[in-house]
This record gives C-alpha cells, sequence and structure tokens, in this order.
C-alpha cells in the first residue's frame, strides 16, 4: 500500500505512515468513523482536549512554550484549539440570542443619555468571530511592548501566547456566561466582571512563561492596561472621527432627537388627556 497522504511506501498491517504519521483509512466514511475520529483526535489519552484545557490552567507554559519551542504533538495545536473556543462561543451567542434575548441588554452598562445608536451591538454578533480574530494580533503588539526588554519572544511568539490564553478564556467563560445567563443574570455585566479574571489569567501565564517575579509582573500587568486604554482611546477617536465624515454621527443624532420628540409629544398627549 501506498500511504493517501504522502505516498510512503506502507506494510499492510500498518496501522500508521512512518513517514508523516497519518492514519491509515481503510473504510469508507460514515457517520459511525467520522464521529469515532473526532473523539479520537480531541478525546484520546495521550492527545486530549481535557489534558490542554487543564494544563492551560495548572501549568501554562507547557502548552504555550512548549507549542513555541517546538513540541507540536503533546497538545492540541493553537489554530485547532482557537477555532474549537470561536465554535463553542458561537453556540454560546446562538443559544442566548435565540432564547434568552432579554439577557443582552448592554443598557444597564452605559448612561441613559447614550444614542440608541452607540449601543447597538447586533453587528458584533455578526462579525464575532472576525473581532476576536482581529483583536489578537492587537495583545499580541501589547505584550511584544511590555516584554521586549526581555528578549525573549518575537511577535509572532506572542500571538500564539495570546491566541492559547484567549481560547482558554473563551471556552471556560462561554460555560459561565451561558449558566448565568439562563438562570436570569445579565450576559455584559458578568462578562464585565469576567474580563477582570481574563487579566489575571494573562499575567499569571506570563508570569510562569518568563518565570517573574510578583513585583515585576504587576508593573508589566499596570504597563499593558495602559497601553491599552491609550490605543482604545485612539481607536475611539478615529471611528468618531470615521462616523463625522460618512455622516453616519449626524444620522444617530437625527435619529436619537426624532425618539426624543416622538416620546415628549405621546407623554404631552397623556398629560393632556389626564
Amino acid at each position: 500500500m501506498e500511504c493517501k497522504n504522502c505516498g510512503f511506501h506502507l506494510n499492510e498491517d500498518d496501522d500508521y505512515c512512518n513517514s508523516c504519521g497519518a492514519k491509515v483509512i481503510r473504510n469508507r466514511l460514515t457517520i459511525r468513523n467520522l464521529w469515532e475520529d473526532f473523539i479520537e483526535k480531541f478525546f484520546n489519552i495521550e492527545n486530549t482536549l481535557l489534558k490542554t484545557y487543564v494544563t492551560l490552567f495548572k501549568k501554562p507554559e507547557d502548552v504555550i512554550h512548549g507549542y513555541v519551542s517546538g513540541i507540536r504533538k503533546r497538545y492540541i495545536n493553537v489554530i485547532n484549539y482557537f477555532a474549537l473556543a470561536v465554535t463553542i462561543s458561537g453556540i454560546q451567542l446562538f443559544i442566548l440570542l435565540k432564547w434568552f434575548p432579554d439577557r443582552m441588554d448592554i443598557s444597564p452598562l452605559v448612561a441613559d443619555s447614550t444614542p440608541e445608536g452607540f449601543v447597538n451591538m447586533d453587528w458584533m454578533y455578526d462579525y464575532y468571530s472576525l473581532i476576536v480574530l482581529l483583536n489578537l494580533p492587537i495583545y499580541a503588539f501589547i505584550a511584544f511592548l511590555v516584554f521586549y526588554t526581555l528578549k525573549k519572544y518575537n511577535f509572532t511568539e506572542h500571538f500564539v501566547s495570546m491566541t492559547y490564553i484567549s481560547a482558554q478564556y473563551s471556552i471556560t467563560t462561554a460555560v459561565i456566561t451561558l449558566t448565568t445567563s439562563v438562570i436570569g443574570f445579565n450576559f455584559y455585566i458578568v462578562g464585565s466582571v469576567l474580563n477582570v479574571f481574563l487579566m489575571f489569567y494573562t499575567a499569571y501565564c506570563y508570569k510562569r512563561i518568563f518565570k517573574l517575579s510578583m513585583g515585576d509582573i504587576l508593573i508589566r500587568t499596570l504597563l499593558f492596561v495602559g497601553i491599552a486604554l491609550v490605543m482604545l482611546i485612539i481607536y475611539s477617536i478615529i471611528q468618531m472621527g470615521v462616523m463625522i465624515l460618512t455622516g453616519d454621527f449626524q444620522k444617530i443624532i437625527e435619529a436619537e432627537k426624532a425618539k426624543r420628540g416622538i416620546t415628549y409629544i405621546a407623554s404631552s398627549v397623556m398629560n393632556w388627556t389626564s
């Protein structure tokens, strides 16, 4: 036989290719063997999803630095882990938007005077995966600046770190936010609280990866937050400028004026009728 993946010559009793390591497939694709392949890939003893998940909490440096240094078989690949996290988060959002839309009200976190156009989050749900993916290089760049003096990781290696950390956070919090939303808590309020966990978890991972003292990681965490806030302010200014130039800002203001005007008229009529 020849390996269907790389063409290497195989013996009849080989279960795996000695060249590329691919499993020898002898049967036609069915639902059963498709499911068995999934279970073997993510839940086998040697390379389990559970093993990757637990180790990212207990010894994150084993997974993250291991992958960076060339250990690629012991844990789930960073891209696969991120894809799994996005899938779980997508399912979570679908369930909440379908059956618990009232838990997705962001108004408790914004001022009453904020125009409705600024609190409409529907666009974010449509492009959730893309937004998460675009945020990763930003986080990686900030980490690259914060830990630059250590001369240990380049930008791409920080990108791998942030991808693992983000995926771990998404998988963990998806279960928490879904559960708390079902029992009645607001999705965004719970998410805001969990963002504190993300900050501490990121600091914990980098402390172990770079073997830093508590004082050192505290200073670098504050620096990370400071740079992130500056970049957020710059982004907000750019976004506001684009909205002004395109006329979207004026449309939002006019829509809000019209809304408040209608509310005022309705209230006056009710008072006059009374």
